[in-house]
């Protein structure tokens, strides 16, 4: 991947080193045989939080993004910030029972185990391009069960985005083969 921002006027792969190298890995989290990639680091750091929002909302500048959708709840971090550069409305994705209006909610699969996701049923407008942000891409299942809760609103999911991809897990093709086959971007890419 090449780029044409970097805050420090660097070469884009010098900041995607640097935001890897933020990044820390936790084995056995959640669970026993999983290897968690920890961003609190990357969080804690200003210029790794800068340069990811930069890089994350540059490449969807002039796509006429109307919503941004972030998972929970990482993806609010990163997702809420996007929308602001983009100008565009952030509408969060849930867990089960933390929003206070009418939902609508999903069951889907994740890598070690099954989860349920709600969004308000009210938030995005049909025909509204939608970015969906998330902090990693592992399989695809939680991304992919966000784009459906805005398709069912009548969003057309425009891309999805992420800070971190997880190669070996191959959720990409996942979100490759969804019948509208938005773009997909990711900026740090671990085992391939």
């Amino acid at each position: 991947m090449t780029t044409t921002f970097d805050p420090d006027k660097l070469p884009g792969a010098h900041a995607l080193a640097y935001l890897q190298s933020k990044l820390r890995d936790v084995p056995d989290f959640p669970k026993p045989g999983i290897l968690f990639k920890d961003i609190t680091p990357l969080l804690a750091d200003p210029r790794a939080l800068h340069i990811t929002i930069d890089l994350l909302a540059e490449r969807f500048i002039g796509e006429r993004i109307d919503v941004v959708v972030g998972i929970e709840s990482r993806g609010f971090i990163f997702g809420g910030a996007v929308a602001t550069r983009l100008n565009a409305g952030f509408v969060p994705v849930r867990k089960l029972g933390k929003l206070p209006w009418k939902t609508d909610r999903l069951t889907y699969a994740l890598e070690y185990g099954e989860a349920e996701l709600e969004m308000h049923m009210d938030s995005i407008p049909k025909g509204a391009r939608v970015l969906v942000v998330d902090d990693v891409l592992a399989t695809g299942g939680t991304a992919s069960a966000a784009a459906e809760l805005a398709r069912r609103q009548g969003g057309i999911v425009a891309a999805f985005a992420f800070v971190v991809e997880l190669d070996f897990l191959a959720g990409r093709s996942r979100l490759d083969s969804e019948n509208t086959q938005p773009a997909v971007y990711s900026l740090v890419h671990v085992g391939g």
